[in-house]
């Protein structure tokens, strides 16, 4: 049973890797550059919490 616990373990981090490598290769995708651009513009996209207009 020993003997078997390792094979597992080498295969799930092997596993855990394919997986990681293939978030990191779909976030950085060129298909995805206006989505990622869009969702780092949204914190300016806010308003202001301190505008000068205060009545």
């Amino acid at each position: 049973m020993e003997q078997i616990t390792s094979y597992l373990s080498a295969f799930s981090t092997v596993i855990g890797l394919v997986f990681f490598v293939g978030i990191v290769l779909w976030a950085w995708s060129p298909g995805r550059k206006k989505a990622n651009q869009e969702s780092a513009d949204l914190p300016f996209d806010l308003p202001d919490e301190f505008s000068k207009d205060k009545s």
